[in-house]
């Protein structure tokens, strides 16, 4: 491990990581092969990383990350925690990991955590979505490089706002959206720029979630509070309200206040594989239609409609998204019995001189109908792989390069889709939203200002 050093000694580990292009001029990591074979890493190359939120999406986050140093967990829930520990013992590849595990040191409270673990180096952030954009914020101000599960963030201001801090901070950034680092993605976006179906001005998306209960009123019951979580920590920035079984540890995608619904789980994956390739940015209109909608948990099937201004020699482009089983029409070049996309969603690309379609995560990209895949001359792979989503988060750090889905991406991906979120409150308005993307702001609608930000509870802030 690199020795942090006192500021009369020179440059800290912290400025050294944090210092990108300079730090990789100013030191040489030994060859891993020199030091000890194979797939070796010396501890002097290996980053000191902190995780939020454990469970779930946490523990398979501290599990792409075993090759560097967990040094600190957090987790409001007793339970969550104990079971990481207990799953990273069962498997035997994971010992070293399991060991560091037991070592770390255990949190509640993030922000204690950041204050009192002065070596930490990076943090990931696998919490419920209302709670990402101020654990993300707090790290990044303290000179954390930061990990965050999709969709980042809760509201389109939030993204904004980690853009922002991101820049100014000089740290490296990466949103958890695991498609963006795989090979389909990387061809559909070589296969478009090369004009296989020619221009693009409509795409489809859709997704089988939700798999969970939504639509639902809020729960009138007030019981315990199991005694293995801190509930007002869960709470964090969102407003008060009892515990209930309902919103944790499973259901809290469905609540408006805790999570953003199936456009925030799938669409980082699914509208991500349009927006890449596309080259999209900020839509200048975005409207909604869905089942029932009660504005305390979101509605159980959604359609959501945008549309993007050209962008250099791309035309104007209308995207559509679905959820809830609903799906766009089946196109006829699609052969008899052939599944649209996969089990989790997919994207359909029409473009002037065919269609092009791949499924969730941007899998199995194919143009259609598959005759037309096999007279296809591809092109070169002009796009550099990534060694997965995690890895190439740690090589960026390293390196002093950006990740492929960096702040400065994903937040532009992120805010288009919590827009879709705002459309759908007001989709009984009969009104598109009309958005100036330069200023961030719904010029037709005032109302809707509201929804871009939420007001903290006390105590919180970005």
């Amino acid at each position: 491990m690199i020795k942090q050093k006192n500021e009369q000694d020179g440059i800290s580990r912290r400025k050294f990581l944090g210092n990108s292009v300079a730090a990789t001029a100013a030191f040489t990591i030994v060859p891993r092969h020199v030091l000890g074979g194979a797939g070796y890493t010396p501890p002097s190359a290996k980053l000191n990383i902190a995780a939020i939120g454990v469970g779930g999406k946490g523990r398979s986050d501290i599990a792409g990350l075993r090759d560097e140093n967990i040094v600190a967990l957090c987790d409001v829930d007793d339970l969550k925690m104990a079971e990481t520990l207990r799953k990273a013992k069962e498997k035997p590849e994971y010992a070293e990991l399991s060991a560091q595990l037991d070592k770390a040191p255990k949190y509640k409270d993030f922000r204690i955590m950041l204050d009192k673990e002065k070596h930490i180096d990076a943090v990931t952030v696998s919490t419920p979505d209302h709670f990402h954009a101020v654990a993300a914020a707090t790290a990044m101000k303290m000179g954390k490089h930061v990990f965050v599960q999709k969709p980042l963030t809760h509201f389109v201001k939030e993204a904004r706002i980690l853009m922002k801090i991101a820049k100014e901070t000089n740290v490296v950034t990466q949103m958890g959206n695991q498609g963006h680092a795989g090979e389909g993605g990387r061809l559909v976006c070589e296969w478009i720029w090369d004009g296989a179906i020619g221009p693009v001005r409509e795409v489809q998306c859709w997704t089988n979630r939700p798999v969970w209960p939504t639509g639902m009123d809020r729960p009138k019951e007030i019981p315990s509070v199991r005694p293995s979580l801190d509930w007002n920590q869960w709470l964090g920035p969102a407003p008060w309200r009892p515990y209930h079984p309902a919103y944790v540890p499973w259901s809290w995608r469905a609540w408006c206040d805790f999570g953003t619904g199936a456009l925030g789980d799938m669409g980082a994956h699914i509208f991500d594989h349009a927006y890449w390739p596309l080259k999209l940015e900020y839509p200048n209109k975005v409207y909604a239609s869905s089942t029932k909608f009660n504005g305390e948990s979101w509605p159980v099937a959604e359609v959501i409609y945008y549309e993007f201004p050209a962008r250099g020699d791309m035309p104007p482009v209308k995207l559509t998204w679905y959820d809830g089983g609903m799906m766009p029409p089946r196109p006829e070049e699609l052969e008899p019995g052939r599944r649209m996309g996969d089990s989790d969603g997919g994207v359909l690309f029409i473009g002037d001189k065919g269609k092009l379609m791949c499924g969730c995560y941007g899998r199995n990209p194919r143009i259609i109908p598959e005759t037309k895949m096999q007279e296809y001359k591809r092109p070169p792979k002009t796009i550099p792989r990534s060694p997965g989503i995690h890895k190439e988060w740690v090589e960026a750090i390293k390196k002093g390069t950006k990740s492929s889905t960096d702040f400065s991406y994903s937040s532009k991906l992120v805010e288009t889709m919590m827009l879709g979120n705002i459309a759908i409150r007001f989709a009984d308005k009969n009104i598109d939203l009309e958005w100036d993307g330069v200023k961030g702001e719904i010029t037709n609608l005032p109302e809707a200002d509201e929804y871009l930000i939420r007001k903290y509870r006390k105590g919180w802030s970005l």
